[in-house]
């Protein structure tokens, strides 16, 4: 399930930009809503999936190198090992 939840109803937003069509011509593919040229339904034989016509930019994510992660859990590990040895003598 790719759904979003909203934290207001879109209906009015979605009710302008129908009313406001011209408008809506130069928004670009990556938003949440855009107008496709005929051309472009008809040449994928009337496909209306939105995976046709959106698009996606992938942004790479930069991750720690693998060796600082291993730091950071052997870290926290110890830290853990610690906080559990003081409630174990509590109990």
């Amino acid at each position: 399930d790719k759904r979003r939840p909203i934290d207001e109803s879109d209906i009015p937003d979605i009710v302008h930009r129908y009313h406001h069509r011209e408008a809506e011509a130069d928004r670009a593919r990556t938003e949440q809503s855009f107008m496709v040229p005929l051309a472009d339904i008809v040449a994928n034989d009337y496909d209306l999936s939105i995976n046709r016509y959106k698009e996606i930019i992938y942004e790479p994510i930069a991750y720690d190198p693998p060796a600082t992660i291993i730091a950071d859990i052997r870290r926290l590990d110890a830290e853990r090992a610690v906080l559990l040895a003081e409630l174990e003598k509590e109990v």
